[in-house]
C-alpha cells in the first residue's frame, strides 16, 4: 500500500483552455413559439401572454433608448434636473425590461432582444435623429408612454380573463404603475412657467 502511495501519479490527459470560437448553431426554438412547461396554463394563454408581452417589451426597448437619447440631450435652464430624471427614469425602464423578457421566458416563449427585429415590430413613433427643443422631446417621452400604457392596460385585462395572474400582476403592479408615475413627473415639467 505504501508503494502504492509513493508512486508518481499518472499524467492526466492534457486539456486544452482554448475557447471554442467563432461557432455557429442552429435555430433551437423559433421565436413566437412556446415550449410546455408545468406552469398550470394552457399553451394558448402562455402564447397569447408571451405576444402581449413582447410587443410591451419591445415599445419599452424603444421609450429606455428614447430616454437615455433625451438625457444626454437635454439642454437649457432644466438641463441639470432634467438630466437626472431622465436617467433615472431610463434605469426604471431597464428594470422593467428584464423582468418582462424574463416573465416570456418563465411561459416557454422567447423574449424579443434584437434591436433590428424590436425597430421592426415597435409601435413607438421614430424620432429624429438630431435634438429635439425639450418640450418635444418630453412629450415625446409622453407619447411613448401612452402608447404602452394603453397597450398595458388591455392585455391585463385579457390575461386576467384568461387565468394568467403572474402576467397580470407584471402588467399592473410594475408596467403599468412604473409609467403612470413616471408620466406625473414628465407631465409637471410641461406646466407654463407662468401657471405655477
Amino acid at each position: 500500500m505504501a508503494e502504492h502511495l509513493a508512486r508518481p501519479a499518472e499524467a492526466a490527459p492534457t486539456r486544452h483552455s482554448q475557447p471554442w470560437l467563432h461557432q455557429h448553431g442552429k435555430e433551437i426554438q423559433a421565436f413566437g413559439t412556446v415550449r410546455q412547461f408545468p406552469l398550470a396554463l394552457a399553451y394558448e394563454t402562455r402564447m397569447y401572454s408571451c405576444q402581449r408581452l413582447n410587443q410591451i417589451l419591445a415599445d419599452t426597448q424603444i421609450l429606455y433608448a428614447l430616454y437615455k437619447k433625451h438625457h444626454w440631450l437635454m439642454r437649457g435652464p432644466t438641463f441639470y434636473p432634467l438630466h437626472l430624471l431622465l436617467d433615472k427614469h431610463a434605469g426604471e425602464q431597464l428594470e422593467l425590461l428584464d423582468k418582462i423578457a424574463e416573465r416570456v421566458q418563465t411561459l416557454g416563449g422567447i423574449a424579443i432582444g434584437d434591436p433590428r427585429h424590436v425597430a421592426e415590430i415597435t409601435r413607438i413613433e421614430r424620432a429624429p435623429n438630431g435634438a429635439e427643443a425639450v418640450p418635444a422631446m418630453l412629450s415625446r417621452l409622453l407619447d411613448a408612454h401612452e402608447a404602452i400604457l394603453t397597450d398595458a392596460h388591455d392585455a391585463a385585462e385579457r390575461t386576467a380573463k384568461q387565468g394568467d395572474d403572474g402576467t397580470n400582476d407584471l402588467i399592473v403592479s410594475d408596467v403599468i404603475r412604473t409609467g403612470e408615475l413616471q408620466v406625473w413627473f414628465l407631465t409637471e415639467h410641461l406646466v407654463p412657467a407662468e401657471e405655477v
